[in-house]
């Protein structure tokens, strides 16, 4: 099971409640902060606004390669260790809004990890040191250090012997 804290909600949809537990000028905010990034070519650049701007946690020489969506309500929640790679267009989630709940989680990407394009993680989930996910994966549960995952329902397709 994903690590997420659950929040009850009543009346409509958690969705249509959304700017009861966010405020909408943050939401305004990291969303232009977030445009600027997915089409920024330099990574520095792009590394500096995800750590300042948007208060993610951002390891050295890790990169986000071009069209990478954060989560929009809580970038916040999102920590990628040194030397990882997050492919095209992936999306990185920290929260779900459903019927009569929404979850919070944070996401943590350990270091010297290679994530596949068009990939998506879903909230409350770690994806361990030097493990490599596979393109067009959904990532919904936690992923052991040194492991090859891929695919929709997201399996192990190979562990790495410890060198």
């Amino acid at each position: 099971m994903r690590n997420v804290e659950r929040y009850p909600v009543e009346g409509p949809n958690a969705l249509w409640q959304v700017y009861r537990t966010i405020s909408r000028w943050k939401v305004i905010r990291n969303f232009l902060f977030i445009q600027v990034a997915r089409y920024c070519p330099s990574l520095p650049v792009k590394n500096w606004i995800y750590r300042h701007m948007l208060g993610m946690q951002v390891g050295r020489h890790s990169a986000f390669a071009l069209m990478v969506m954060v989560d929009v309500f809580f970038p916040e929640k999102i920590v990628v260790g040194d030397n990882s790679i997050i492919g095209y267009n992936t999306t990185i989630l920290t929260h779900e809004y459903l019927i009569g709940e929404y979850r919070l989680g944070q996401v943590r990407i350990g270091s010297e990890v290679m994530i596949g394009a068009n990939t998506t993680i879903l909230p409350g989930v770690t994806i361990g040191d030097r493990a490599v996910v596979a393109a067009g994966s959904v990532v919904h549960k936690d992923v052991k250090p040194g492991t090859f995952v891929g695919g929709n329902p997201m399996q192990e397709i190979q562990r790495r012997r410890e060198q």
